[in-house]
């Protein structure tokens, strides 16, 4: 089942169940892939959605985090009850050794030899790991692998 339409049959059980707060992220969900695609004039598939839902759960981490500095643990509260929402949706994040082997193969694959070969490997590590692994954290490991 896509995405999509997995989102779609819990918004429909979410409404039949009277779960508001769910209903509401998947309904932000959904308006965030729409907006994503009359933008792009293009139907997203998964890969596409995964990457529209790890932007969302970046951008309320970093709400969280403006909250908390703001004493607004009221507000950080409701943002931390969304990425769990929405992290349903996510795949199992990796583990560092995961991430590690898949740097591997990329650079196997690419023939990265240095610094210089890091945008052609994030390039292809980036479709990869959308939604499986920080791609902050992915960058620091292939910088430090390219490094030596």
């Amino acid at each position: 089942m896509s995405l999509k339409l997995r989102l779609t049959d819990d918004m429909k059980a979410a409404m039949k169940g009277g779960d508001k707060d769910t209903l509401g992220v998947i309904r932000l969900i959904n308006a965030a892939i729409k907006q994503k695609e009359v933008d792009e004039r293009i139907e997203l598939d998964d890969a596409a959605v995964l990457a529209v839902l790890d932007k969302m759960v970046k951008q309320r981490k970093d709400s969280v985090t403006q909250y908390e500095g703001a004493g607004r643990e009221d507000l950080a509260a409701v943002e931390r009850a969304e990425i769990v929402v929405i992290e349903r949706y996510l795949p199992a994040k990796l583990d560092e050794a995961a991430i590690l082997a898949a740097i591997d193969a990329a650079i196997a694959q690419t023939g990265a030899a240095g610094a210089a070969d890091m945008g052609k490997l994030m390039g292809v590590l980036k479709p990869q790991l959308a939604g499986q692994a920080d791609m902050g954290q992915v960058s620091a490991l292939v910088k430090r692998r390219l490094a030596g």
